[in-house]
């Protein structure tokens, strides 16, 4: 391979971040940008998650930078994009996945708890998004992808501390898409909002509940989303992407009848987050969850029995722009024939 091939196959490899990589979400989406062949640098605190995410990565024909980190930690994320910088020379995407939750009732839930939710799952995407845009407003290039949820439009009962979170990621991410447009630069922010997915966030998560957590119904497979944010990361001019059936009804609903929503969910989503048996994990609120000397979690949680493999909103929502000329064009052609009948006529 000549120098210049291999030069201009070194461009069209995006240098990739993706925080919360080690599991879950993160874990697949990391993946889908590998069988891009992407380089992929994987961001999380799960050591064990992320040796096994890296080796996936490589198998799947991306390059893997693994740097261990705690979003929550703002000096520790500017390292962070600074090492990756100096492995990749640049950064193409950044993708702020990284969460942490509780699942209990407000009342249940500590201070220090609630704070520790917030600047991991808000305050993380925010360090990350300035971390990710000291290397790229100077390049004047870049994407960045916040990770949402309905959630981030919708509370539900039990998760106050997360949707509390998305709901400020929302916020914070169309004050800077105004920002970046206002500047006119070509660095762009886009938000793919997720449905109930299987991962193993609910093994994971502190819990407080009765019963074994568990994602309201429903649920999507890991990939699902990865194949929407890898899409969003290539097309980011759309402000937004919606996956699942789920997350636009309940989007819609909550536009049109939040009242009525309110009662609906209080009297359906305490049982729909849970199901028969003991919650067993500690939770990974404060440390890894694979821990010191744990094991891999991988993208999929245990629900891979009733999840679905994929989401015609997904497929929708990618091309939106296809259907819409599709739907002019018949138009136009069916004006067209009107007219052509009428002179005939």
């Amino acid at each position: 391979m000549t120098r210049a091939l291999s030069g201009a196959l070194a461009r069209r490899r995006r240098a990739v971040v993706v925080t919360g990589a080690s599991g879950g979400v993160g874990r697949a989406t990391a993946l889908a940008f590998a069988a891009r062949g992407d380089r992929v640098a994987l961001l999380a605190r799960g050591r064990e998650g992320l040796a096994a995410a890296a080796d996936e990565v490589r198998i799947a024909g991306g390059e893997a930078l693994v740097v261990p980190v705690d979003v929550a930690d703002a000096n520790a994320v500017e390292d962070a994009a600074q090492q990756v910088a100096d492995a990749f020379g640049r950064i193409d995407v950044w993708v702020n996945n990284a969460f942490a939750g509780v699942f209990a009732s407000f009342t249940d839930i500590t201070p220090d708890e609630f704070r520790r939710v917030t600047e991991v799952t808000y305050l993380g995407c925010v360090f990350g998004t300035r971390a990710a845009l000291r290397h790229m407003l100077p390049a004047d290039h870049g994407t960045i992808v916040q990770v949402g949820s309905a959630l981030a439009y919708r509370g539900i009962p039990l998760q106050s501390a997360y949707c509390g979170a998305k709901h400020a990621v929302q916020g914070f991410n169309e004050s800077l898409r105004c920002e970046l447009l206002h500047e006119g630069t070509r660095v762009r922010t886009t938000m793919v909002q997720l449905p109930a997915v299987n991962t193993p966030q609910f093994d994971w998560v502190l819990s407080r509940l009765p019963g074994r957590a568990r994602p309201v119904a429903p649920v999507y497979q890991p990939e699902v989303a990865a194949r929407a944010i890898v899409h969003a990361a290539g097309h980011p001019r759309r402000r937004e992407y919606w996956v699942g059936a789920s997350t636009a009804a309940t989007l819609i609903a909550n536009a049109v009848a939040p009242g009525l929503l309110d009662r609906y969910l209080a009297r359906t989503a305490f049982d729909a987050q849970q199901e028969s048996g003991e919650h067993a994990a500690a939770g990974n609120l404060w440390s890894p969850a694979d821990g010191p000397h744990g094991h891999d979690y991988g993208a999929h949680g245990r629900f891979d029995a009733e999840s679905l493999p994929g989401s015609s909103e997904e497929w929708l929502s990618r091309n939106r722009g296809r259907i819409g000329a599709g739907l002019l064009v018949g138009l136009v052609g069916g004006g067209a024939a009107v007219s052509g009948l009428r002179r005939r006529g």
